[in-house]
């Protein structure tokens, strides 16, 4: 009798099991994807919201901005707001300012960053984890700590008002945030396999050729991603311009911010006065932001390419 009873309950859990564990797989599938979801929104939700904010903002009039019944949409489009920035910002040769240094320590932190973490990676040298180590603690140290004796050493060189304090260091691997990018360009050289090392080694193929024919070609997800990070980290780097430049007409177009309204008296004979103009501020800020965000738009899925390549992310 009890026998017969377990054989009923065995085929009744053969037919209920599979309902069951379907229903539990596409459930917990469900939750799992609502929940990604909801992070997902959250997480933009944070970042387009300033982004939203400086756009409807920058259009507003003054009277829209004080008026409590308008939040986002202006009853106006101010499109003088844009106008009166890129003319108090002197915007034109701020950009150049700002390309002139922003490429060129982009250009030589992607090619001596590549080769220092390529021969952290894959060389063998005395002393090899304690410069590395000295990479991370430069990494660690905050710019603000080392700008006394940095600043009295370009002044020496007569480096103060030009873009030389950017620019030299970055040939060296080193410059804005260099040490980050000598560290992703050896995570990523340390994911390849050494047979191609040995291949080329094989062919006759010494160091310096072996880098710059096989190991640099294979290396194009680091050079994107080192690229794009080290372009915008210039191009928003406020601190370091403040300290080494002094003459406006050298000025990139983060810290013409800062002279604005100086710059709109000088050219209204003293019409724009000291009056805090939220708008106007708001349209000098999306011209800052601007350029990189149309160069993300243009570079966005070789961007997020790359990143995954290098394993900067999991």
């Amino acid at each position: 009798m009890a026998t017969d009873i377990q054989v009923q309950a065995q085929q009744i859990r053969r037919r209920v099991a599979p309902w069951v564990l379907v229903y539990r797989r596409k459930s917990e599938h469900l939750f799992f994807k609502l929940l990604m979801y909801l992070m997902l929104i959250n997480i933009a939700f944070a970042f387009l919201l300033p982004i939203f904010y400086m756009t409807s903002t920058s259009l507003m009039t003054i009277q829209d901005y004080v008026d409590p019944a308008v939040y986002w949409i202006p009853t106006v489009f101010n499109w003088e707001n844009f106008t009166l920035a890129y003319g108090g910002m002197n915007y034109t040769q701020a950009f150049k300012n700002s390309i002139i240094i922003a490429l060129a320590a982009t250009l030589g932190q992607v090619i001596t960053c590549a080769m220092a973490g390529y021969g952290f990676a894959r060389g063998e040298f005395p002393g090899r984890e304690l410069l590395f180590g000295l990479v991370l603690f430069s990494f660690i140290v905050p710019p603000q700590t080392i700008i006394v004796p940095l600043f009295i050493l370009y002044k020496n060189l007569n480096w103060i008002d030009t873009f030389w304090p950017f620019i030299i260091p970055a040939f060296f691997a080193q410059g804005l945030r260099g040490s980050i990018l000598t560290i992703i360009y050896r995570q990523f050289f340390r994911g390849l396999p050494w047979e191609l090392e040995d291949a080329a080694r094989i062919d006759g193929a010494g160091p310096v050729r072996t880098f710059t024919h096989i190991m640099l070609p294979l290396a194009k997800p680091a050079i994107v991603v080192t690229f794009l990070f080290s372009l915008v980290w210039h191009w928003n780097d406020f601190y370091e311009p403040m300290m080494y430049l002094m003459k406006p007409e050298r000025f990139t177009v983060p810290l013409r911010l800062q002279i604005l309204y100086t710059s709109l008296n000088e050219m209204t004979g003293g019409q724009a006065g000291e009056l805090y103009n939220e708008p106007l501020i708001m349209a000098a800020c999306f011209l800052i932001v601007l350029p990189p965000l149309i160069l993300y738009l243009f570079t966005q899925r070789h961007f997020v390419e790359s990143v995954e390549r290098t394993g900067l992310v999991g």
